[in-house]
């Protein structure tokens, strides 16, 4: 103040040049982010529109019908949606305590640096590793050396349906342990930026009441970062849904329903990648309709993954 005036802030006039460019960089990331909306609602409109024969002519019987074929020209999806579900969640609750546990070994002080190091460096080297690689190493080195295990499962515990049938080649559980290997660096990854946001404040108050250093990771880095691990598994089984190549050269692609894993199975994107090919007349819409439950499946749990990590922010 002077004079006993009040001062007053002026603003900068900005030039034309300026507000142009803003006004244009606004309108440039409008455009952008309505060419993402557009491009999913094509290819949902796409592939509905492909579905809609077989949508009129079976309707959800789809769903519950396992045979598939062409001769008859009688298509259901039930074994491919069923090996599908199966295969992402088992390979899930095998990947997730494995992806956690390496995140925790990686940014906890549990093993030296160099050594913590290496580790993080082979996780993300498994991640770059192309699926069709991680499926020729499955067929011919991870397949044979798991058979004997694999017969032995059988031979001890065949009375339970999951492990009814005797292993003769690929199956649904070399499959699962495939797909372990290609969501593990997902869940590392992500688990491992979630822990390492978690401010080294409440690790000091921890160890400051007394606590040990795995009571603080189980009662606290882990409750602080829960919404982003979760996040990561929920994409990780997205992942798991979707994979084909790798898949599609050790499952089997059978279409005979077996509740065995140890049996040949299918999956949604098996049986497209390997019937779209030849693939003619009303079998064309048949493999829309599959593609359109596959694309309603991973929606879900796109929703649930929203859902879930907004819960746990809130919780904790």
């Amino acid at each position: 103040m002077r004079n006993g005036q009040s001062s007053k802030f002026l603003l900068r006039q900005r030039p034309l040049s300026e507000r142009l460019i803003d006004n244009g960089f606004k309108r440039l990331a409008i455009a952008m982010a309505a060419m993402v909306a557009i491009v999913l609602i094509s290819i949902f409109l796409v592939i509905f529109l492909g579905a809609s024969e077989s949508i009129h002519r079976y309707g959800l019987k789809f769903l519950v019908i396992s045979e598939w074929n062409p001769v008859t020209d009688e298509y259901g999806a039930f074994t491919a949606i069923y090996g599908t579900i199966v295969t992402s969640i088992a390979s899930i609750l095998i990947a997730l305590p494995l992806g956690v546990g390496t995140s925790i070994v990686i940014t906890e002080d549990i093993l030296p640096s160099k050594l913590r190091d290496l580790i993080g460096l082979m996780v993300e080297l498994l991640a770059a590793i192309p699926s069709v690689v991680l499926g020729l190493w499955a067929i011919f080195v991870m397949e044979p050396f798991l058979r004997p295990l694999l017969l032995g499962l059988h031979t001890n515990f065949g009375w339970i349906p999951f492990l009814s049938t005797e292993p003769i080649g690929p199956g649904m559980l070399p499959a699962i342990l495939i797909l372990v290997i290609m969501i593990l660096p997902i869940i590392t990854s992500i688990s491992r930026d979630s822990l390492k946001q978690v401010p080294n404040k409440l690790r000091e108050a921890a160890y400051g009441i007394g606590a040990t250093r795995w009571a603080t990771i189980i009662n606290v880095i882990l409750p602080a970062a829960i919404s982003g691990i979760t996040g990561g598994v929920l994409l990780a089984l997205g992942r798991a849904m979707g994979e084909t190549m790798a898949v599609t050269m050790i499952i089997g692609n059978s279409f005979s329903f077996n509740w065995s894993l140890l049996a040949p199975g299918n999956t949604i994107s098996a049986m497209l990648a390997n019937q779209f090919g030849e693939a003619d007349g009303s079998q064309v819409s048949s493999l829309m309709y599959a593609a359109l439950i596959l694309m309603i499946l991973t929606l879900i749990v796109n929703i649930l993954a929203q859902l879930i990590v907004k819960k746990m922010r809130l919780k904790y």
